[in-house]
């Protein structure tokens, strides 16, 4: 259940955070233009109302719908919004009125996106050749109308419902002072990484309803003050023990104040869980103070920068809204201070390490302590996962030998494949090229790093094979975890994936570009990816070879390019004198466009025919067809 709420949590966060800048510039307008603001223009100010009703409402549900189904799906949510918008607003001369659609749009973005994901899915294999277009462009339509029909009739009013009584629930805390409670659970839920989800997911479509109507709302500033996490590092700074920990505070101190990252001083709080203390009571401290003297923000100040906390503040408030900072920051150090003298607690380094679990926990799942450096024991390793640019071929294929490989001395181990951008945190080894190890390390700061050239045949992997089955003995089947998409039966195998039309054989050897360019332009013809998709399989090889060994490559599109698939789908190419890859022959060319999982199961049956080297030498030499569609059969 708490992974659930986490996840849940992390989604509402992620629809409002790629558009901050906008809810930015919504709340400058304001705190500028309107009548009390800086520079009052009515002008101007008459900006504020289209933003608050129709902009930040279309673009968080585009970026819902886009979460979920891709860009048509984001075009479905913003279609889909405005159903809500005009079942909630009217607009008339005396300007616009009715309940801005936040909450709505965090709805009917996601619905509208799993609507069109679920037609997508259905048409697949019902697509009839040369009404691609016209199907695409008017199932959006016709799918986009009906979901703004039910925004309209059913999801606007309900939200409108849900946000009054809310908004009413606040007012009721506010009038009996007991909103400054709300500390006690903001300030270690921001320990724990779920302060994007509160503040975004929560106080941000209430304060704007508070907005609308006050011109400022205090729920804008429960969340991103400064000021407690401020005091606890000025503590570490004068009263730590320990010299390490005591010079990193300063720093610390600026990145967190002027720059807004919070996250810097969860660490110093996790080296003593105690120190919690401080920050929930000067928050308390400073909300109690915001609500005496009426203090509100008249936008989101994201991220939680004393700059962009005071640049929201009304003209006539900015130096009460700096008092509340000072106050967190006070009362927070108060009581900071001598928990820290006293404290021989963990070092900064374990408390790091305590971090990454936390943020793993608020991805809904468990991080694993750093390597730091050192190659993990063999008994330590339960998941290793193979990632490439886009996680959809040559990774795909380098965990399926792998695995394969291990299965009977390691069962207990989960092997499987993914983009570089998104290895999951409970990863312990992750396989990667070279050219993208910065970025995994980015992604999977606590993982053993593997670089390697290729992932078929690399010198490397039989290293990781000697590292991961030193145990001494075999651990039970039992422990394994379910198996990966990947390893479906090869009768459940989808036949339209890979046809005859896409395997060509005893094609004459061709400059390495060409080749692949043939690959993307079968798979064009064959319907399966956009004549786009082609250029992004060039830039794939020059970001990193897609050569995976043994005479295979396997070129494919970028992960941007994604959205140029149509459906999934495998072409083969044989070039029985080779094709050069950068000093290397591949007699096999095998492009990839794909959807979710579906194309795994063939490029699992791929590689289990590399372990049989006479099925392998006919795929590269025979001239029948049909002998190399029967291994797919």
């Amino acid at each position: 259940m708490k992974n659930a709420v986490q996840r849940f949590g992390k989604f509402l966060s992620a629809m409002v955070m790629p558009n901050i800048g906008a809810f930015i510039a919504w709340g400058l307008i304001t705190a500028l233009f309107i009548a009390d603001g800086w520079i009052p223009n009515e002008q101007l100010a008459s900006i504020q109302p289209y933003m608050l009703y129709f902009l930040l409402p279309a673009l968080i549900a585009f970026t819902g719908g886009k979460m979920v189904g891709g860009d048509r799906g984001g075009v479905m949510g913003a279609i889909a919004v405005m159903g809500c918008i005009a079942g909630s607003t009217t607009i008339s001369d005396a300007g616009i009125l009715g309940t801005p659609m936040l909450m709505g749009a965090m709805v009917m973005g996601p619905f509208a996106g799993w609507v069109i994901k679920k037609f997508d899915k259905f048409m697949e294999t019902r697509m009839p050749a040369g009404f691609e277009m016209l199907i695409n462009n008017f199932s959006v339509g016709i799918l986009g109308m009906v979901v703004a029909i039910i925004g309209y009739y059913l999801v606007g009013p309900v939200m409108s419902a849900i946000l009054a009584v809310l908004t009413a629930g606040v007012n009721v805390l506010i009038n009996a002072n007991l909103l400054p409670l709300a500390a006690i659970f903001i300030e270690p839920a921001k320990v724990l990484f779920l302060n994007n989800a509160i503040n975004h997911g929560i106080f941000t479509p209430i304060a704007i309803e508070q907005a609308a109507e006050a011109g400022k709302s205090i729920m804008y500033m429960l969340e991103p003050n400064p000021g407690p996490g401020l005091g606890v590092l000025l503590a570490y700074w004068i009263f730590c023990k320990d010299k390490t920990t005591k010079d990193s505070a300063p720093g610390a101190i600026i990145i967190h104040l002027f720059g807004g990252i919070h996250e810097i001083y969860f660490p110093y709080v996790l080296m003593n869980p105690l120190v919690i203390v401080a920050p929930i009571a000067g928050n308390i401290c400073a909300i109690l103070w915001f609500s005496i003297t009426g203090c509100g923000l008249v936008g989101p100040a994201s991220p939680g920068s004393i700059i962009t906390y005071l640049s929201m503040s009304p003209r006539s408030q900015i130096l009460l809204t700096l008092i509340g900072v000072v106050i967190a920051a006070g009362v927070s150090f108060l009581i900071a201070s001598p928990i820290i003298k006293m404290s021989n607690g963990k070092s900064l380094e374990e408390a790091q390490g305590d971090m990454a679990a936390a943020k793993a926990e608020a991805k809904g799942t468990a991080a694993v302590p750093a390597a730091n450096g050192e190659p993990k024991k063999a008994d330590e390793v339960k998941k290793i996962i193979f990632a490439c640019d886009a996680g959809m071929g040559s990774s795909a294929m380098g965990a399926t030998k792998f695995r394969n490989r291990i299965k009977e001395l390691r069962p207990d181990i989960t092997v499987a494949n993914t983009s570089v951008d998104n290895i999951p945190a409970d990863c312990d080894i992750a396989v990667v090229q070279e050219i993208l190890v910065d970025r995994a390390v980015k992604a999977a700061p606590q993982a053993q790093m593997v670089t390697i050239g290729n992932f078929l045949a690399d010198p490397k992997l039989d290293q990781l094979y000697n590292q991961v089955t030193s145990v001494g003995a075999q651990a039970p089947a039992a422990e394994a975890e379910a198996a990966p998409a990947a390893e479906a039966e090869t009768s459940a195998v989808n036949e339209k994936i890979l046809v005859e039309e896409g395997i060509k054989i005893g094609l004459k050897s061709v400059p390495m570009n060409d080749a692949i360019t043939a690959a993307g332009k079968l798979l064009n013809e064959l319907g399966y990816v956009d004549e786009e998709y082609i250029p992004a399989m060039i830039k794939r090889n020059e970001e990193a070879s897609v050569y995976m060994g043994m005479g295979i490559a396997i070129p494919h599109g970028t992960v941007d390019a994604k959205n140029r698939v149509k459906k999934s789908g495998i072409v083969i190419l044989q070039y029985p004198e080779g094709v050069e890859f950068d000093g290397e022959k591949a007699e096999l060319v095998i492009g990839i466009a794909g959807v979710g999982d579906e194309h795994l199961a063939i490029l699992g049956r791929i590689t289990e025919v590399l372990d049989d080297a006479e099925q392998l030498e006919m795929m590269k030499t025979t001239k029948n067809i049909d002998e190399i569609m029967s291994l797919f059969r």
